[in-house]
């Protein structure tokens, strides 16, 4: 015998209840109490075209606006006095910056004796200049040849870096590179050479300066040197972690069909992380420039580090920003041309990054 549905009471009572789909959730957003609240941090959507361009510059600007105003704002931090006309001072001249509390006296005692008075203006360090001033230097240190004849010349001393620069990040290419993909698809030869990698990357570089000297002489040899090492076992551990990286579906599908050791390796292994071993490389080149003005003042003295030492010693301190900012400026136009490269290298990890 079936059992009877209960029948609603009224008409009201049989409406069929109607199912309600929840609304999608919004990127980014948390509900809170019935309100959906923004969230500046999560799943973020991708930044416009346009709108990264404009973070870029900003990013550019916003120190740039810094520096201009600290150095033409007398109100927010001008701690010296520019002498333009000394008076009857005697030890005081034109062009000297002295502390504003010294010329205070001298104006006052000055103005107590009835003597001419010193004049000046709000002056920042000698070591801060203008960014108008860095602009002229660096357009006059890279065009015209420098009025001293013990000076060298700064587009030479650059040159020179370049070259200590490619030569030791080579060197330690060819043997850091190929040793890190051996490490990262080994696990014998990575615990053999791992360790003591480990242990040596933690020594400074520039601690084997007077060993390199000894060994190599006191010109660019040490130079070279020192960037070999301060690059090559930060190298050998960055390469072998992202070798480690490769699918192993993908590695036990090349073993099913034969591929073996170093045909393993060079038809499966390394076309796989190919794309990202050339990212890091761009990184570690910049750990070489960053190695470099260390490396030049081991033996003779050379290179861009030279002149900024010398531009220091004559106190021209606009000429030691214009060398500051020539190598970041090469620095970045070498990332981003080798970007450029490797987005025609491989063109199938763009998705990547």
């Amino acid at each position: 015998m079936r059992t009877p549905l209960p029948q609603p009471h009224s008409e009201r009572d049989a409406v069929p209840a109607v199912a309600v789909a929840p609304l999608p959730p919004v990127a980014g957003a948390a509900p809170v109490a019935g309100r959906v609240r923004l969230s500046w941090v999560g799943a973020p959507r991708p930044l416009t075209r346009r709108r990264r361009v404009a973070l870029t510059l900003l990013s550019f600007l916003l120190p740039l606006g810094l520096w201009a105003a600290v150095s033409y704002l007398p109100f927010l931090w001008h701690p010296l006095v520019e002498v333009t006309d000394p008076g009857d001072v005697a030890w005081m001249e034109a062009g000297m910056r002295v502390p504003r509390a010294a010329f205070s006296e001298e104006v006052a005692a000055a103005r107590g004796a009835g003597t001419a008075l010193p004049e000046g203006r709000p002056a920042n360090p000698v070591y801060l200049p203008a960014p108008h001033e860095v602009a002229v230097a660096f357009w006059t240190s890279l065009t015209a040849p420098p009025p001293q004849r013990d000076t060298i010349w700064l587009p030479a001393s650059l040159w020179h870096s370049i070259q200590i620069i490619f030569w030791g990040f080579t060197l330690s290419s060819l043997v850091g590179v190929p040793l890190g993909v051996l490490c990262g698809a080994q696990p014998t030869i990575a615990r053999l050479t791992e360790p003591v990698i480990e242990f040596v990357r933690y020594l400074p570089a520039p601690a084997f300066g007077a060993l390199m000297v000894a060994i190599l002489g006191i010109y660019d040899g040490p130079k070279i040197a020192i960037i070999v090492i301060g690059t090559f076992f930060q190298q050998v551990l960055v390469i072998a972690n992202t070798t480690r990286r490769v699918d192993p579906l993908l590695i036990e599908a090349a073993l099913t069909m034969g591929s073996r050791n170093l045909r393993l390796i060079r038809r499966v292994i390394v076309p796989a992380v190919l794309p990202q071993i050339y990212r890091d490389q761009r990184i570690l080149l910049g750990w070489a420039w960053t190695y470099l003005i260390v490396a030049e003042l081991i033996g003779t003295s050379s290179g861009i580090t030279f002149f900024i030492t010398q531009q220091a010693r004559y106190q021209h301190f606009d000429n030691v920003y214009a060398a500051i900012l020539v190598i970041g400026l090469i620095g970045i136009a070498t990332d981003i041309a080798l970007a450029l490269i490797g987005r025609r290298l491989f063109p199938y990890a763009r998705a990547q990054g």
